[in-house]
């Protein structure tokens, strides 16, 4: 048996390739949209993907299965309770699937989404009575489990997708052997779960003796503490898992309509209505760009923040280092973001003939910053972190606005005061500063470096609850 997990870092996702040397076929388990790697990785290995599974509708990205469906020919596998637009072999508990060396066996673990299912992985050269490994999907992550609250929308109830949530773990997966190996879908940083590890992998054992969500509890204390401290979810989420069930294009067929835009083309766009998205580090971003473009790095969680505060419903035009125009859509288009119009060709070098275009931020050293505010005519501080980061340490007299929230207040914000916007360490603040002058407040400025630059320079901070 031949088996690899992939991790997409900006995305915390994981995903899983299995296959048989003797037969020569092979399974993609959640796939990421832009299926390459797990195309040459079989390649490599001498196998065909003939099928594709997906453990459920997942939210936070669009997964893969139509481009290998496409690509490969791959047959598409879903839970039982899932209705898609495509065709695709519904599987429900103890069916199996079995080439050469591999068995896969299916469990419907409910609970995160009607139609999760977990994977049994069966090396046959082993055992066929003991797994190898579960794919868990989002039920079972390290060090969490996942949260039953994102189908709101969609009508499931948290209450009532917890209690399945609950019945999968207790009379299904913690029913296997401790030496099981967990494989979830999701690692640290995912917004699926709250406590997720950094651990990409674990027994089943250890899950049972650490994970806080398996321990000794009713089913009204589990749902009660599943469904507590939840981060928010992003708006795209019940966008992406909508689109995971629907037919559409794929991602070769959207990256084909990348073009290369001149700057009259690109300000025409953005005067009806388009997202102008620079894709630059913060700090390039803040010595020039384009007049009224947003920030969002590629150096961070682009995608994640990029699906928070862009439109669906307006053209994004991409600005960014000439090489990276393709990178920027394709991570766009794994949260289903395929509205890009196109590029600003030659990056921002196309403004230099039109020097009256370019604005730039001012980004404060901490102590400069400090000594403003501290002045009879202070700015207005604004934190965009979260909630739990601005209760660990804070600016004394800041205005708490996160990130994902800020434009819905900004009738918060006085218009006729400078605003000096901070985060952890200035990617989301130049995020915040960038949205901000979009709409209109000026003068905006940043801390350079945010709560690391200014405990750097040994200014003091506030702890606890806000008052």
């Amino acid at each position: 048996m031949i088996f690899k997990q992939f991790y997409l870092s900006c995305l915390a996702h994981a995903s899983y390739a299995i296959g048989d040397e003797q037969t020569g076929t092979g399974a993609v388990v959640d796939p990421q949209r832009d299926t390459d790697q797990y195309i040459a990785f079989a390649a490599e290995h001498g196998f065909k993907i003939e099928h594709v599974f997906l453990t459920h509708f997942h939210a936070d990205f669009v997964a893969g299965h139509l481009e290998l469906r496409d690509r490969v020919g791959a047959k598409i596998y879903l839970g039982a309770a899932a209705k898609a637009a495509y065709a695709f072999t519904a599987l429900r508990d103890g069916d199996t699937l079995e080439f050469g060396h591999v068995r896969l066996r299916i469990m419907e673990t409910p609970g995160h989404t009607p139609e999760s299912i977990s994977i049994l992985v069966y090396d046959l050269n082993q055992s066929d009575k003991q797994p190898h490994a579960v794919l868990t999907g989002d039920t079972l992550f390290i060090g969490d489990v996942g949260r039953p609250d994102l189908r709101a929308a969609l009508g499931w109830s948290a209450n009532d997708l917890g209690g399945m949530l609950f019945d999968s773990l207790h009379a299904k997966l913690l029913g296997l052997p401790d030496e099981s190996l967990v494989y979830p879908a999701h690692g640290a940083g995912s917004l699926c779960g709250k406590a997720l590890s950094k651990e990409t992998v674990s027994t089943l054992g250890e899950q049972r003796r650490t994970n806080y969500a398996l321990q000794p509890m009713s089913k009204e204390a589990f749902i009660s503490v599943v469904t507590a401290d939840q981060p928010d979810a992003p708006p795209y989420f019940t966008y992406d898992a909508v689109l995971n069930s629907q037919e559409r294009p794929t991602l070769e067929e959207t990256l084909a309509r990348l073009n290369a835009l001149t700057l009259n083309d690109v300000l025409a766009l953005q005067s009806a209505g388009a997202q102008v998205l620079d894709t630059r580090e913060a700090s390039e971003f803040a010595a020039a760009h384009l007049v009224g473009s947003i920030n969002i790095g590629l150096g961070g969680q682009y995608a994640t923040w990029a699906g928070t505060v862009l439109e669906r419903e307006h053209p994004i035009v991409i600005i960014t280092d000439p090489g990276r125009e393709n990178e920027a859509a394709t991570r766009l288009g794994r949260i289903g973001f395929d509205h890009v119009a196109g590029y600003l060709k030659d990056g921002l070098l196309s403004l230099s003939a039109r020097p009256e275009l370019a604005v730039r931020t001012e980004r404060l050293s901490a102590s400069f910053a400090a000594a403003l505010l501290s002045s009879p005519q202070a700015p207005l501080a604004i934190d965009v972190r979260a909630p739990r980061e601005r209760e660990e340490k804070r600016i004394a007299g800041s205005l708490a606005l996160p990130l994902n929230h800020l434009t819905e207040n900004l009738d918060k914000l006085p218009k006729d005061r400078t605003l000096l916007v901070y985060c952890a360490g200035g990617y989301r603040s130049s995020i915040a500063a960038s949205l901000l002058r979009r709409r209109g407040f000026h003068p905006v400025s940043e801390i350079a470096g945010g709560m690391a630059g200014w405990e750097a320079a040994n200014l003091p901070v506030q702890t606890g609850q806000p008052s």
